[in-house]
C-alpha cells in the first residue's frame, strides 16, 4: 500500500511542477522577446521487487522554444528587435554576461543603457553609457549614434555599438532569472551579421491557448493522482478494519 502511495505522491508533486513552468509561460505571454519553457514527463525505473513496467514519472526540462514572435512596432527610438537569429548581450547581477531578445531599453539618470528590468545592455567595450542632452539613434548593426540637442544634425558622435551575438541554441541554457547563458560559461562572440529592426519589439513566441489548455490536462492528471492516493487510504482503512475483526 505504502508504494502506491509513494508513486502516487510522486506523480503529483512533479505534476504541480509543470503546472508551476506552464503557470509561468502563461504570465510571460506579454513579456517581449520571452522564449517558452518546454517541461516533459520523463518515466524512471523502480527499483527494488516488482514488474519492469512500474515506473515513477517525474517532471524535466527539455529545454526552450526558440520559434521567433511576430514584430511589435512601437515608434521609440529606444525599441528594437533582433532580425531573425541572434540575441542581445546584458549583465546578469551577478556581473556577467547573459542573453535577451527583449529590446525595450531605457536609460539611467547617469545615462546607462538598461533592459527594463534594469539589466545593463553591453557593447563591445562594456557598459554603453549615453550623453545627456541628446537624441539617440540606432542603426541596424546596433551602432549607436547621439546628437547634441539643438544642434545641427551633422554633429553626430558615435557612443557604442551593442553587442549582438549567436550563439548555437543548443549551447544556450536558461537560468532562474529568465536569461540565457552559455552552457561552458564563456562569453559569445559578437556577431556582425545579427541585425536589428530599430521602433520594434518581439513578442512573446508563447501560445497562449496552448498554454490554457496544457494547465487544464495537468490539472486533470493531479485530480487523477489525488484520487489514487484517496484509494490507498480506503484500502488501509479497510484492511485495518478486517485485522480488528480477526483479532
Amino acid at each position: 500500500m505504502d508504494r502506491l502511495i509513494y508513486t502516487a505522491m510522486t506523480g503529483a508533486s512533479h505534476i504541480l511542477q509543470q503546472q508551476a513552468a506552464v503557470s509561468e509561460n502563461l504570465a510571460n505571454n506579454n513579456t517581449p522577446g520571452f522564449r517558452a519553457a518546454i517541461n516533459t514527463f520523463r518515466a524512471v525505473p523502480l527499483e527494488g521487487e516488482g514488474l519492469a513496467t512500474r515506473v515513477f514519472v517525474v517532471d524535466s526540462t527539455a529545454g526552450a522554444d526558440f520559434t521567433p514572435g511576430a514584430m511589435q512596432p512601437t515608434g521609440r527610438d529606444l525599441d528594437i528587435a533582433i532580425d531573425g537569429k541572434g540575441w542581445i548581450a546584458v549583465q546578469a547581477p551577478d556581473g556577467k554576461e547573459s542573453y535577451t531578445r527583449n529590446g525595450s531599453f531605457q536609460t539611467t539618470s547617469n545615462g546607462v543603457l538598461q533592459t527594463r528590468s534594469g539589466l545593463n545592455v553591453l557593447g563591445d567595450n562594456g557598459i554603453i553609457t549615453l550623453p545627456p542632452n541628446t537624441e539617440v539613434t540606432i542603426a541596424k548593426d546596433g551602432t549607436i549614434s547621439t546628437v547634441q540637442t539643438g544642434t545641427k544634425p551633422a554633429a553626430v558622435v558615435t557612443v557604442g555599438r551593442i553587442k549582438l551575438t549567436n550563439p548555437s541554441e543548443d549551447q544556450l541554457v536558461r537560468g532562474e532569472d529568465g536569461m540565457f547563458r552559455t552552457k561552458d560559461g564563456n562569453n559569445a562572440e559578437a556577431d556582425g551579421k545579427v541585425t536589428v529592426m530599430v521602433g520594434n519589439l518581439e513578442s512573446s513566441n508563447v501560445n497562449a491557448v496552448e498554454a490554457m489548455v496544457n494547465m487544464i490536462t495537468l490539472a486533470r492528471q493531479f485530480d487523477t493522482q489525488m484520487k489514487m492516493l484517496q484509494t490507498a487510504d480506503n484500502n488501509a482503512k479497510a484492511a485495518s478494519q478486517l485485522l480488528n475483526i480477526n483479532a
